[in-house]
C-alpha cells in the first residue's frame, strides 16, 4: 500500500514539474522587448532653462498649480541632489532590473494576454513606501529612492518596512500594483475576505514570479516564513476558536493583515511573529483552493472568498 501510495505521489509530482516546464518554455518564447525611461536622471541632469521642456514630455509628474519655483528648488536642493548621487551609485546599470522585469511582464503576457506590455519609468519620488512601484496600464512607475538597501543611511524607517527596500523586491511590488488592476475591491468586511483578497494576489506572485521565495513574494524574511510554517496549525486554531473568519470587527484588519512589525494575538508569541500572518493563510487557502480546483487565474481572482474557501479543502499543515 504504501509503495503505491509513493507511486501515485511521484507520477503527480512528475506531472506538475512537466506542467510547470511547458509553461516556462512558453514564457520564455514570447517576445519582449521593454523601455526604460530614467525620468530620474532626465530631471535632475536637466539644466534649469530647459524645464519646460521636461514639463512638456512628462506632464503626468508636473501637476497644476505648482510654481516652477518648486521644481527648481527641488532640482538644486542639496539633499534631493544627494538622493541622486545615491540612487546613481545604486542603478548606475539599470540592466539587471530591466531584465527581471521584462520577464515578470512575459508571464503577465501568459497568463493575461490582452495586457499591454507597460514603459518602465524611474522617478525620485517622496519616499511614499505605500506606493514604491506603480502598475498603470501603459505605465509602471519605480520610485528608485525606495530601493537603495535596508541599511541605507537615508532611511528612517522601521525594520519591518526597510526589510522591504530592496532590489530584489521591485517585481514583487509591480506584481502587487498589478494585482490591485485584476482583483475585485473587497465589498465583504469580515476577516475571511481580507485573508482571500491578499491571498490572491500572493498566488499571482507564485505564478508570475516563479523563480522568486515565498519570503520574497510575501516581504518576510526567511526567518519569518519558517516561524508562519511552524505555527500554521496553532494561528488557524486560533482563529477558529475565536470566531474570527466572518467577523466584521475593523481591529482584526490592523492585527492580522496590515503590514506591521508582528501581528496581535494578545499572547506571548507576539514578539516572535511576523506582521501580515492573516494574508500568509490567505495565501495556503488559495494554494490549495488552486492544487483542488483546475480553472484559469483569471477566474480564480473572479472567485468569492467563501467559495474559495470551502473548495479549497484547507487543512492547516501540522
Amino acid at each position: 500500500m504504501k509503495k503505491y501510495l509513493f507511486l501515485v505521489v511521484f507520477c503527480l509530482f512528475v506531472l506538475s514539474c512537466d506542467k510547470k516546464s511547458k509553461v516556462e518554455s512558453a514564457v520564455i518564447a514570447i517576445p519582449m522587448e521593454v523601455k526604460v525611461v530614467r525620468f530620474d536622471k532626465i530631471f535632475f541632469e536637466t539644466p534649469p532653462q530647459n524645464l519646460e521642456k521636461v514639463k512638456k514630455e512628462f506632464p503626468f509628474f508636473f501637476p497644476l498649480g505648482n510654481d516652477n519655483s518648486v521644481w527648481l528648488n527641488k532640482m538644486q536642493d542639496p539633499i534631493w541632489r544627494e538622493l541622486y548621487t545615491e540612487v546613481q551609485k545604486k542603478y548606475a546599470d539599470f540592466k539587471p532590473v530591466k531584465e527581471e522585469l521584462e520577464t515578470l511582464f512575459k508571464h503577465i503576457k501568459y497568463y493575461f494576454p490582452q495586457t499591454k506590455t507597460p514603459k518602465i519609468i524611474t522617478i525620485i519620488s517622496e519616499m511614499d513606501y505605500k506606493n514604491k512601484a506603480i502598475y498603470a496600464d501603459s505605465l509602471v512607475i519605480v520610485s528608485l529612492e525606495l530601493y537603495l538597501g535596508k541599511d541605507h543611511k537615508f532611511y528612517q524607517f522601521p525594520n519591518y518596512l526597510k526589510q522591504n527596500f530592496e532590489q530584489r523586491q521591485i517585481a514583487p511590488d509591480v506584481v502587487s500594483s498589478f494585482a490591485g488592476r485584476k482583483i475585485a475591491p473587497i465589498l465583504e468586511k469580515d476577516l475571511l475576505s481580507q485573508m482571500i483578497y491578499h491571498g490572491k494576489q500572493l498566488y499571482l506572485k507564485d505564478l508570475l514570479l516563479p523563480t522568486y521565495s515565498d519570503a520574497e513574494k510575501m516581504g518576510y524574511t526567511p526567518e519569518q516564513i519558517v516561524w508562519c510554517q511552524e505555527n500554521e496549525s496553532y494561528m488557524w486554531r486560533y482563529f477558529i476558536e475565536k470566531e474570527m473568519l466572518y467577523s466584521s470587527d475593523q481591529k482584526l484588519v490592523p492585527r492580522f493583515i496590515n503590514p506591521a512589525p508582528f501581528s496581535k494575538f494578545y499572547l506571548e508569541i507576539d514578539n516572535d511573529s511576523p506582521g501580515q500572518v492573516g494574508a500568509w493563510l490567505g495565501w495556503q487557502i488559495v494554494r490549495s483552493y488552486a492544487k483542488n480546483n483546475d480553472l484559469p487565474i483569471a477566474d480564480l481572482l473572479k472567485t468569492n472568498a467563501k467559495e474559495i474557501f470551502i473548495k479549497s479543502k484547507y487543512k492547516p499543515k501540522k
